[in-house]
Formats: structure tokens, sequence, C-alpha cells
């Protein structure tokens, strides 16, 4: 460090705090406080718990008390975080070190969750430090006068950048930092990340044609310890779900011997249920335990996170909403139930035990089946390796894009003329032709050309000089009710028949439910009385209950885990002494390669086995869920070219199944025909009903622009209400409007997303470099089981799934001769 800052008076007050506390810097933290007092923007990266944040707030603080003649009454630090559940926690920490150094300053919060009346204070006079989500710090923006809250500030802070990167939230958060760098040009920009694989892009992303920024990396590295649960005995023949609660078991030690523990889920129906099985295997848990996800209460939220930081609590089951960075420092264990399905989430919550520095990560992988086990052992490759994911970001937006345009015309407005190069300057839409813009004016202004005769989409108004603003009171209060890119399935709250709110559950979910029912949430057995709008009454009550699905629950398999999945499979014929996981598993790598094969990393299996219920052909790429379903409709396609047949279709992350009840006649190379990469994205295109995925897709998109207004003072569109609505406006556009870009921007985002079309092209070139093995068979094999299992799922109830699964089972106990 350049001798200039330590020995300025404000390196000395906090390198005093910082002693006087029992800590010292680290090298990272001196060098970005080097950094921000040399005028430079720039990003962290740096390992949970060792001081991201300060290295950038303290950067600002010595500034201060080096310059205090630079700053002004006022805003001077804007905090965006991805997550109101940070805010809190953030806020405390920095009060509590401005406090103790002695400066006057105050740290607020603004979400979601702020009072009223403290907004209302805020407006009038801004504390020093504001900590915003990218939603509050739009609705900012879209305040009258907005200039008031900016005029002072000195520095923008955004963490955790690489949960906002490759999402609308983060084009959201580059839109309003283009704005804020343009009117403000002196503001200085810093990103906070952990790592992820493409930093350099991650930060042109958040700075781009910024020239004075540096990207300070920590020499510090985490230790993560991962120890697999290994049940009592190999599923021989595994199924998805079932092993994770006989492992219940093991959990309940591993949490007896910790101080406190999170036990992360996939799924707030995994959380749900673990929070049964864990109370039901160790009822002292009871007052002990928690449940915690998205769906629950606020207030409740709250009180479990201040419960498990204080101590008080001793575990906690939660989704993904505990992922990040709350800081639990009496967390010294962590539980992973199933497979995380990618190496970023996984370090990220392995992060959240041992947080303080030097401390190692403990975390404890149970898997929901055997299988899984080989997903253990492949994030331990990943992890030693740090191959961890790309985040890549979102182009050409134009729903985000049109809504930010008039949150700028509501808080007092904006020149187009002047505006258009800033967009430009983003990394979102740096590829923006002249005519998308006048496209998005257009929109905004009179509708395009299907809302010309729309009143309701006359949304912003040109006045005399050039200024585009809002001037309708309706129009400000609608949009601003809706600013925002999560547009979640309708959503309807849980309240007691007697008082007292229990939290929020899908409205598809409630839908096949009649008054008597029982399901759980929260924790809690829950009989509903009735549904009135978007709110379910309910009694307590007790006994058996449904455990209530989400939409999108669970997680896709990452490129990175997939590629250490092969690779460890590739090695199950002869583990080495090290692969714990893959030892273990022995008999049932023994039984798969009896009946089958067990693939090499140059080879691709292909199994067709005849059971009593008909023809099965099974196929393994081990590329996850979402292309598997793509997969699995193309094969179908393309074998129907040869014969006609219809099949039903199941998949899991490892392959997917075809099932017929006639026989599916393929030679070798009919099936190297079926798996070429020949004119694979326009068969693609024809095997899956992609317009019907686009109209889904349009949904989202329709509410982001404005199209489709979501909610209203004191209600909310019903999720069917919302789809009827924007379907109707796919199909005018489809056959009226073709060139509109918000259509334009649904098929992209199924190809970009639901197809994932890099990830699918590169799997079929993979293929077609592999050798073919071909097997066929009268039995399931181990691979095959699970999947079959869950095709079963969707047609059975449990008792009934469970029967079956006994029967399959046994009859797949002998190892019945190879069809030839």
């Amino acid at each position: 460090m350049s001798k200039r800052l330590i020995h300025t008076q404000g390196y000395s007050i906090v390198a005093e705090w910082m002693q006087a506390k029992g800590n010292t810097a680290f090298s990272f933290q001196k060098e970005a406080w080097q950094a921000y007092a040399d005028g430079y923007s720039g990003m962290i990266v740096a390992p949970t718990g060792f001081g991201k944040t300060f290295s950038v707030f303290l950067g600002v603080l010595i500034d201060f008390m080096n310059h205090p003649e630079a700053y002004k009454d006022g805003l001077k630090l804007l905090w965006v975080t991805p997550l109101r559940a940070l805010a809190k926690d953030l806020s405390r920490a920095m009060q509590e070190a401005i406090n103790e150094i002695g400066l006057d300053w105050t740290v607020e919060v603004r979400n979601g969750d702020t009072d009223i009346k403290q907004k209302a204070r805020q407006s009038r006079m801004m504390p020093d430090i504001l900590i915003v989500t990218p939603e509050s710090l739009h609705l900012l923006l879209a305040q009258k006068g907005r200039e008031r809250f900016f005029k002072t500030l000195k520095c923008i802070a955004v963490d955790e950048w690489h949960e906002l990167l490759g999402g609308k939230r983060g084009v959201m958060t580059e839109l309003a930092l283009a704005y804020l760098r343009h009117v403000y040009p002196d503001i200085r920009t810093w990103g906070i990340t952990a790592t992820i694989g493409n930093l350099d892009e991650a930060m042109e992303v958040l700075l781009p044609h910024t020239d004075r920024k540096k990207k300070i990396t920590a020499k510090e590295k985490k230790k993560i310890k991962i120890i697999p649960v290994f049940p009592d005995e190999v599923e021989v023949l595994p199924w998805a779900g079932h092993l994770g609660a006989r492992l219940v078991y093991q959990v309940v030690p591993i949490i007896n011997q910790s101080r406190s523990t999170i036990i992360f889920t996939n799924t707030r129906s995994q959380s749900e249920a673990w929070y049964q099985l864990l109370l039901d295997a160790y009822p002292d848990f009871a007052g002990l335990l928690a449940l915690h996800h998205s769906s629950i209460e606020g207030q409740l939220r709250q009180w479990i996170e201040d419960s498990l930081s204080s101590g008080y609590l001793k575990a906690v089951v939660s989704t993904s909403s505990l992922d990040l960075g709350v800081d639990f420092k009496p967390v010294d264990t962590v539980v992973q139930i199933g497979s995380s399905k990618g190496v970023a989430r996984f370090m990220q919550r392995a992060g959240r035990s041992g947080h303080s520095p030097f401390e190692v990560s403990t975390i404890y992988f149970a898997p929901t089946h055997s299988l899984e086990l080989i997903e253990a052992a492949a994030l331990k490759e990943a992890v030693k390796t740090q191959t961890i994911e790309h985040r890549d970001p979102m182009v050409l937006t134009f729903d985000v894009l049109v809504q930010f345009l008039i949150t700028l015309a509501l808080g007092g407005g904006f020149k187009e003329e002047d505006l258009f190069p800033v967009i430009q300057q983003t990394f979102a839409f740096s590829e923006m032709t002249e005519s998308e813009w006048r496209w998005c004016i257009d929109f905004i202004t009179t509708g395009g050309t299907i809302g010309a005769n729309y009143e309701e989409y006359h949304k912003v108004v040109r006045r005399e000089d050039n200024m585009l603003v809002v001037t309708s009171r309706r129009i400000a209060m609608l949009h601003r009710m809706n600013i925002g890119v999560i547009v979640s399935d309708a959503m309807m709250r849980v309240k007691f028949v007697s008082g007292g709110y229990v939290g929020m559950i899908e409205e598809y979910f409630i839908s096949k439910l009649k008054a008597g029912d029982k399901f759980r949430l929260a924790g809690r057995v829950l009989e509903l009385v009735r549904s009135k709008e978007m709110t379910v009454y309910v009694r307590s009550s007790s006994g058996k209950a449904i455990t209530p699905s989400w939409l999108g629950g669970r997680l896709p398999l990452s490129s990175n885990l997939s590629y250490f999945l092969r690779q460890k499979l590739a090695l199950a014929r002869n583990p080495d002494r090290s692969e714990k996981e893959l030892r273990f598993l022995k008999p049932l790598f023994d039984k798969q390669s009896a009946l089958s094969h067990i693939p090499a990393e140059n080879e691709f299996l292909v199994e067709s086995i005849k059971t009593r219920e008909g023809f099965h052909l099974f196929m393994y790429p081990f590329e996850g869920r979402l292309i598997h379903e793509v997969m699995a409709a193309l094969v179908a396609y393309r074998i129907s070219r040869y014969y006609p047949i219809s099949f039903s279709m199941a998949m899991n992350d490892y392959g997917f199944e075809l099932f017929s009840d006639s026989e599916i006649k393929l030679d070798e190379d009919q099936l190297r025909e079926i798996l070429s990469t020949d004119h694979l994205m326009d068969d693609v295109f024809t095997s899956i009903n992609a317009t019907e995925m686009a109209r889904r897709k349009f949904r989202d998109i329709a509410v982001i622009s404005g199209l489709v207004i979501q909610t209203y003072p004191g209600a909310q569109k019903s999720n069917k209400s919302l789809q009827s609505s924007s379907g109707l406006m796919f199909n005018v556009f489809e056959e009226h409007d073709p060139g509109n870009l918000l259509l334009r921007q649904a098929y992209m985002e199924v190809f970009n997303q639901h197809l994932e079309e890099h990830r699918l092209i590169a799997t079929f070139k993979r293929i077609n470099k592999s050798t073919i093995i071909y097997k066929s068979m009268n039995s399931y094999s181990p691979l095959s089981f699970p999947i079959k299992v869950d095709s079963l799922r969707q047609s059975l109830t449990s008792e009934d799934l469970n029967t079956r699964i006994q029967k399959l089972q046994q009859s797949g106990v002998r190892s019945p001769k190879k069809r030839r």
C-alpha cells in the first residue's frame, strides 16, 4: 500500500478501531481503501466471511475522515443489496462500526418492509448511508425531484453482484447505475462478489466504459470440508426422495453435536417435509427448530433470523432464502439435503458455517437417493479445482428498459436524444440499434403499432420542451406499485379465520383443494375453510396433511457439475481408494455393469428395456432435467420420422425415458442419425411447441413492460387472468405486429433460458464424438430406475407408488439375462 494512505488520520483511526476489536485488515481490504482514495471504481472478489463489506464501507469512511470538506450533508453512500434479509443485518453492523469509530453518520434501510413514515422522513432528509434493493432504487428514481436524493452521493456499492448478474434485476441495476453516473459523473461504483467463473465479464457489466477501475481479489481462500452422510446400506435400485427420509436419524446427531445448524433444502416443499421429519424423529427439537422459506410471513422470518443469530435456536430448515450473506456467526454446521445442483450454490451454502476468517466451513451432504453420492464426489472435485459456474449477463431485455423509461418519465422526465447514448453505455443495451430505441419510445408514448387506438397505453407525454413525462396520476400510481422484474405465480395470503397471518401459497395449489382438506405451511397443519379473492382462510388442525408443491421448485443441474458427474461415473468401475463415495456405491455399479454398462467419458449409453408395461428407451446425457426435457421431445420427433409411434416421456438430471406400448425398432445407424447435430435447432423448434413456450414467457414480459397490470390497490390479478390477458396480446402481436420487440424477446428467452441453446448444441456435439453403447435388457438398471419412478410419481398416489416401487425393486433384484 502507498505510504500516503497509511499515514493519514482516517486510516489510523480505522486501524486502531480494528485493533481494539482484535482484528487486522486483510491485504485486499487495504488495497481497496487505497484504490478508493485514488479515485478508482472497482470490484472486490473475496470468500464469504472475510469482510468484503468493510473493504468498501470503511474505504468511504477513511476518505471522509481525510477529506471532510469534500462531503456535504445528505446521502454519501448508497448500498444496493439483492435481498431484504441482508439489509437489516448490514445496517446494524455498519451503524455499530460508525458509532465505535466516533462519527455521527446514520445508516438506514429502504425497501418494501420499511415503514411509510420513515420513507417520508428519508424523502425530506436522506441518511448518510442508505441500503436499498434494486427495486427500491428504481422507486427513488420514480420520485419527483429525485435530484435532491443523489446530489451529495459519493459512492454506490453493489453487494452480492454475482446474485444480480444473469437476471433482470441485474439489468435494473445496470440501468440505474448508468443514469446516476451520467447525471453525477464523479460517483464511484464498487461491486462486491463471491467467486464466479467469469469475473472479468462481471466487472465489465458493472463498470462499462469506466477507465479508472480495478479488480481486487483476496489471496485468502476459504477452506471447505465436505462430509457425505452414508446410508446404512446401498439402494441398488435407487429412487429420488426415498433415502432422504431414512437419513433423518443420521442428521439428528449432527445437529445435536453442533451449537447451531442450517439444514438447506432445494425446495419449499422439501423444507416443510424435513422440518416435520426432524420433529418426528427427535421431539426434543420442539421450540429449538424453525422453518425458513420465502412463503413464510415476513415478521416470523425476521424472528427466526434473529433467534439463529443470537443462538436461541438450535437449527433452521431452510431453502435458498438463507443462502446469502446474513452474518450468522454462531452457525458452525451446514447440512445440504440432496444435491445443490450447482458448485457456486454449494460453496455459498457451505460458507454460512465457519463464517469467520480462517475457520473451516463444514458441510454435510445427505443424499436423497444413492446415486446422489456421485454428485457429492463431483462437488468435491469441483470445489478442489475451483471450477465455478459462469453467470451470463442478460442482453436486450426490452421489457426492463421500457419499465425504466416510464420510471424516469415519472420522476421528472428525460429527453430521448440525451438518454439514448446513456442506455447504450450499459452492457445490456450496448448492441441496441437506433430503430429499436425508436420502437421503445413509441411503445411508451403511443402504445406502438397495436396500442395507438388505446389511451391506457399512452403512458408518457411529450411536452413542448421535448421532455418526456408522465402526467396521469393513475398511470403514476399503478407504475410505482408494479416496479420490479420478479413476476411470481399468483400468491394467495394464508390467514387464520380467527385472525393472524401465516404466509403465502400459490393459487394453483389451492385451486386443487376443497374445504376440509389439510395442508402444511410454516411447519403447521392447516385445514382449508374457504378461499375468497386472493386470501385463503384456515384453522389449525392435526393429522395427515399434504405438503404443498411450488411451481419451479426443482433446480437445474449446472454444466460444470454435469461435467464432473460424468467424470466420476466413468471412474466408478475402478474407484481410487480416496473416492469413498464411489467405493460405497460398488454394489450399485456392479449391478449396472451386470445388467447394462457404465459409460466412460467418451461413451454415450442408450438402454432399450422391454417390460410387461411396454417398451422403454433410456438415454443418459447427464446434462440436467431442463436439457433432457428438450432432448426427449427432439428424439421422439426424430424417431417418429422413421415410423408413426407415440411416446410418454420422463426425465431426471441424469437421463430421460421414452415409453411406448409399441416396440421401438432402432438399429445403430438410425440411432446415430437421431442423435446427429444436423438441422438441430430446426428440429428442436418443430419438436417442441416453441410458440406455446414463448406465450408463457410473454406473460412475465407483459407484466414487466406494463402491458398487463398485476397489482392494483388492494388486489392482485390471478394467475389465470394474467395468462389470459397476456395470451390474447401475444396472439394479436403474432398476427398483426410480428416485429414487436417484446414478442421477439419472448422467443429469445425461450431459446437462451429454457432450451439453453448453446449448452444443447454442445451436448449433441459431445455425443457425436462419443462411442454409442446400445444395450437391450428385460429389467430396469440402477440408472434407469429413478427415471421410471419419476414417471410413475405423476400418475399414482403416494401409497400406490410405494407398493408399485416395491414390486419393481423385487423383480429387479434378480439379474435377468440381457436381451439378444
